[in-house]
């Protein structure tokens, strides 16, 4: 598995919304993984655009640093 020591803040703040690709690195976790976890949580908002997913980037940063 790839070690980042990215924070949510740190390359995408100027964003409304994150990929699944970018969770995945932020919890150091493989895309599968992420996508999978992004599809059952309700921890933060996560809307479905035809067959991808966006992640609102103010409740997951809201719930990343709970």
């Amino acid at each position: 598995m790839k070690t980042h020591s990215v924070q949510p803040e740190d390359s995408f703040s100027n964003k409304d919304a994150y990929t699944v690709r970018e969770i995945a690195d932020i919890l150091e976790m493989k895309e599968r993984t992420a996508y999978a976890f992004c599809n059952k949580t309700k921890e933060f908002k996560v809307r479905r655009i035809g067959r991808l997913l966006r992640i609102n980037k103010q409740s997951f940063d809201v719930w990343w640093n709970g």
